[in-house]
């Protein structure tokens, strides 16, 4: 179940999330939950929402280089195909690399408040739904968004990230 933020719910890396947020224009709008949605579905589900309106935030290295791939909860990366396409190959990160990178931890890691710039992929599909919903730093958090949004605040690249949704 759904909560507003209160002064009570705090953690650091939400914190950074927010602060990052604030830093590019947008009003933190972070969503507490009870427990963990550690998937897609699982956030759909708590939300109300379509599955495809989850931003996964996927950590993968592109030959040694950490990459955040943000894809709709409704299809899968492949990567075998996206790692050609940027001219490497992709492996799905350890969590020692997620956390480095990131500053956040496998489960909760939300497009913006890293402790340096990650480059960024956006998933095209995400441009379907009016709003799209991101982790922020936490198991327990998501916020809302848009597509262009997400583009704008990662400085990322908008691209398919599966061959027959390349358009």
């Amino acid at each position: 179940m759904p909560s507003e933020p209160s002064s009570a719910l705090s953690h650091a890396a939400v914190d950074r999330v927010a602060a990052a947020l604030a830093a590019q224009g947008v009003e933190p709008r972070i969503v507490w939950f009870d427990d963990a949605v550690t998937t897609a579905q699982l956030a759909a589900d708590a939300l109300g929402v379509e599955v495809g309106q989850i931003a996964n935030s996927l950590v993968f290295t592109l030959d040694d280089e950490p990459i955040l791939v943000l894809t709709s909860g409704a299809h899968r990366v492949d990567t075998e195909w996206l790692g050609a396409e940027l001219g490497g190959v992709i492996r799905r990160a350890s969590k020692e690399t997620v956390k480095a990178a990131t500053g956040q931890v496998i489960g909760g890691v939300a497009p913006v408040g890293h402790p340096s710039r990650v480059h960024t992929i956006v998933d095209v599909q995400l441009a379907d739904y009016p709003v799209v919903w991101a982790a922020a730093g936490h198991a327990k958090t998501v916020f809302p968004t848009t597509f262009d949004e997400l583009v704008r605040i990662t400085g990322g690249t908008p691209r398919a990230v599966e061959p027959h949704a390349a358009h």
